[in-house]
Order: structure tokens, then C-alpha cells, then sequence
């Protein structure tokens, strides 16, 4: 390749990327972003089920609601980060240690579960370090959270417990304990 070739490449290559960079900052001045939503991945089963629960839900009352106990699980990272972190720097920066971060191969990791009503918030349970959720677990979670929570906050009113369509929660073991301990 000659000089001049290799110059007029430059050039070119130069002129792209202020093109780029002009349509970033435009797309950014009225309101463009590049980063995708996260949102939940749902199977036809899940929609379907969602869809089945609105239809029968769908004439209920705010008193209706209010007899609800809903729970929820999540696992969260001791160190690091579960999604993309976003750095700003300048060209030459990468490696400065300000402009890093620091990783480890595999983060240690809690679960917590929790749950709530419109009379108040359960306690939350914390499962020990790098122990992921099971029919073990969320039974005694079950009768350690969930029982307390329905007698401190309903006492003997009836209520209705809500939780997620997880493994561990439609369990055969799970659907037997929640129909020997606890009626809606």
C-alpha cells in the first residue's frame, strides 16, 4: 500500500468515526439510548399462566387484595456485579486502577427471601453464603417466615399466599406442607 493510500484510508477511517461520533451525540441529545431494556424472558407457559391468574383475579376488590401475602426470592453477589458496568475514561486509561474493576473468578453469592402484605413487611431470610434456594430451604423458610408473618399480621382472618412459579415452590413436598400447615 503507498503512502498515499495509506493517507487516504486514514482519512476515511478519520471521518467515520467523527460521523459516528456526531450521530451518537445527536441520538443522545434527543433522548436515543444505545442500551437495550432488560426485561424477563417468558416461556408460553409463563404468559399463559399470567393471562390464566388476570382472568381469574380480575373482578377482585382492594379488599380482596389486601388479604394477599406476597413473596419473592432473589440471589445477589457478595462482590462484582451482576449486570454491565460502565466506565469513563480517556484514551490510554483502561488499565489505570480507577478506570478498572476488580473481579473474582466465582463471587460468592446469598439468597434472601422475603415477603409482604398491605399490612406490613415480613422479616427477611437469609440463606447462607452460596446456598441456592430448594424444596429444603423454602419449606423451612415457609415455616419459619411465612407462619409468623400470617399469625403477627392476619392472626385467625383467612389470607392467600402468592409466591412465584419456582422449582422449589411447586414441589410435591412444598403443595404437601402448605396444605397440611397452612389453609387459605
Amino acid at each position: 500500500m503507498s503512502t498515499g493510500q495509506v493517507k487516504s484510508l486514514s482519512y476515511y477511517l478519520d471521518c467515520k468515526r467523527r460521523l459516528i461520533a456526531e450521530f451518537a451525540q445527536e441520538w443522545q441529545r434527543v433522548g436515543v439510548r444505545a442500551s437495550a431494556a432488560k426485561k424477563p424472558l417468558l416461556s408460553k407457559k409463563n404468559i399463559k399462566d399470567r393471562q390464566k391468574f388476570c382472568r381469574m383475579n380480575k373482578d377482585w376488590t382492594a379488599e380482596d387484595w389486601c388479604k394477599v401475602i406476597f413473596s419473592d426470592q432473589a440471589p445477589f453477589r457478595l462482590f462484582g456485579t451482576s449486570g454491565k458496568s460502565i466506565v469513563r475514561r480517556r484514551k490510554g486509561e483502561r488499565y489505570n486502577e480507577s478506570c478498572g474493576l476488580p473481579i473474582v473468578k466465582h463471587p460468592e453469592t446469598i439468597h434472601v427471601w422475603g415477603c409482604f402484605s398491605t399490612k406490613g413487611v415480613g422479616s427477611l431470610m437469609i440463606l447462607p453464603k452460596n446456598t441456592a434456594m430448594n424444596k429444603e430451604w423454602y419449606q423451612n423458610v415457609l415455616r419459619v417466615q411465612l407462619l409468623s408473618m400470617i399469625h403477627e399480621q392476619f392472626g385467625v382472618d383467612p389470607c392467600i399466599f402468592q409466591h412465584a412459579g419456582a422449582t422449589c415452590h411447586i414441589a410435591v413436598v412444598i403443595k404437601k406442607w402448605l396444605e397440611d400447615h397452612y389453609n387459605e
